[in-house]
């Protein structure tokens, strides 16, 4: 089926980016998975009381009341417990992360397919670097001890081709943004460069103050590399989503708002194109060609990860990073 007109998808070639509007029904696809993570809000809140990590459970609270609040008292962000991707290092064999059904459905549903389609072509594979960003208010989130910024915030301008190892620079990646709630300029919603991903790969500099709540360290491309002073913000609605070609610079706003800031960077690339992460699990998600090939059993895409994440706790550690800060324009 074909989503796009031809007009549209010249202006994500020359623009580096689209806003597709109505692709996703919210009752039918967005509320199921609000409503399985209410549930895996309750196992966090559950786990830190019976540790007493909280002093109450704040059951009465809603969904992005609650967890700020968990966040705020905790002293922790809590982001890789509702991921669905697993850290770039230190994992463990009991490293949290969640693939419930009601997230398979989103990576699998057949109207962000056939706006993929569109651009990438009928082979699709659900690339493994995925996540979901629950980003509280910024002047309630808890900071770093020792750097004093905040844990998730406002996330650094980078390009997705970036953050993949140099395997995958050859691979049509398309980047697939989903607001599951509003996203306004005062929500961090993200902001983009036009026409930056002509302009070729960045050098990205990792730095330890952008260390991530999932153990990583922040990439960030510095000001000086690209046209800053052109990025444009990128308010959206639910229902909507954000295509991003894999070189087009990008990053968000800090979240002002009073409530958190709930969003899902997805990615997509031709089956049997490198991912930049090999030792995740991705699938295929549609194959005009080899239909019996794609998954639609949710059960066995969590198997995969939660057999990936057991590799990983006992093998040798793996670099996902081909950046050095030593880098002259990270001076």
């Amino acid at each position: 089926m074909t989503f796009l007109n031809n007009n549209e998808i010249d202006t994500f070639n020359k623009q580096g980016y689209l806003i597709v509007e109505d692709v996703l029904d919210p009752e039918a696809v967005l509320d199921p998975l609000i409503n399985e993570y209410k549930m895996v809000l309750d196992f966090l809140a559950n786990d830190l009381y019976d540790k007493g990590l909280i002093s109450s459970k704040y059951k009465d609270d809603n969904f992005s009341e609650r967890l700020t609040k968990i966040c705020e008292e905790s002293g922790k962000i809590h982001a890789q417990y509702f991921d669905f991707s697993l850290p770039q290092n230190g994992i463990k064999i009991d490293t949290p992360m969640w693939h419930g059904p009601a997230v398979f459905n989103v990576l699998s549903s057949p109207s962000i397919l056939d706006v993929v389609e569109d651009i990438i072509g009928p082979e699709i594979y659900s690339n493994p670097i995925q996540h979901v960003r629950l980003k509280p208010p910024e002047n309630r989130t808890p900071v770093h001890a020792g750097t004093k910024t905040v844990q998730l915030g406002a996330t650094p301008w980078h390009q997705d081709n970036g953050v993949a190892n140099a395997d995958a620079d050859e691979t049509n990646m398309l980047t697939v943004w989903i607001p599951i709630w509003d996203a306004a300029e005062r929500d961090g919603c993200l902001h983009v460069v036009p026409e930056s991903h002509i302009e070729g790969l960045k050098t990205h500099c990792p730095q330890s103050i952008l260390k991530d709540a999932r153990g990583g360290f922040g990439l960030h491309i510095p000001d000086k590399l690209f046209r800053v002073n052109d990025a444009i913000p990128i308010p959206m609605k639910r229902g909507s989503i954000l295509l991003l070609n894999k070189m087009t610079c990008h990053g968000s706003l800090p979240n002002k708002s009073n409530r958190i800031r709930w969003s899902l960077d997805l990615r997509y690339n031709p089956i049997g194109e490198p991912t930049g992460r090999d030792t995740f699990p991705g699938f295929v998600a549609r194959s005009k060609k080899n239909p019996s090939s794609e998954l639609h059993d949710p059960v066995a895409w969590a198997e995969s990860w939660i057999k990936a994440r057991q590799n990983l706790s006992i093998g040798e550690e793996q670099s996902y990073n081909r950046w050095d800060s030593s880098d002259p324009s990270c001076a």
